[in-house]
């Protein structure tokens, strides 16, 4: 299987397939080093955009250099992450046509006061990167 990363209609550039991909197969990986949340929010703090991907608890994130941190966000997304032994994968989750957009749901956690703003244009979006939980948890908050 191939990945390109070419402009996208939901941010910037995105990551396509060039081949098609079947429901339940691996697509990517996330790779890059891997720091601590605290110094990621320290080397970032005044950055625009970052490809951090949280571990676990979220303690650790891989800072993102890979093709995998092209993959944009979508409330429907057509793959989904997964971590197996500290490693995350992003693994389809219907059959993918060659050359569609790769996306997943962020489901997003922590971002400040950032809105975390969605794109993504589905049927089923929710107006936020947000997961449906913290969007809730924020609404209670406000």
């Amino acid at each position: 299987m191939g990945l390109i990363v070419r402009s996208s209609a939901i941010h910037a550039a995105g990551c396509y397939t060039t081949t098609p991909v079947r429901k339940g197969q691996r697509v990517a990986e996330y790779t890059g080093r891997r720091i601590s949340k605290d110094e990621a929010d320290s080397l970032y703090q005044d950055y625009p955009v970052t490809y951090l991907f949280g571990l676990g608890d979220g303690a650790v994130v891989i800072d993102g250099f890979c093709d995998a941190m092209f993959i944009n966000h979508s409330c429907d997304g057509n793959a989904e992450t997964t971590e197996e032994d500290g490693r995350v994968w992003i693994v389809a989750i219907r059959d993918i046509p060659a050359d569609a957009e790769i996306t997943y749901d962020y489901c997003l956690y922590d971002g400040a006061d950032d809105p975390c703003t969605c794109y993504c244009g589905s049927d089923r979006c929710r107006g936020s990167m947000y997961s449906p939980e913290e969007i809730k948890r924020r609404r209670a908050e406000a």
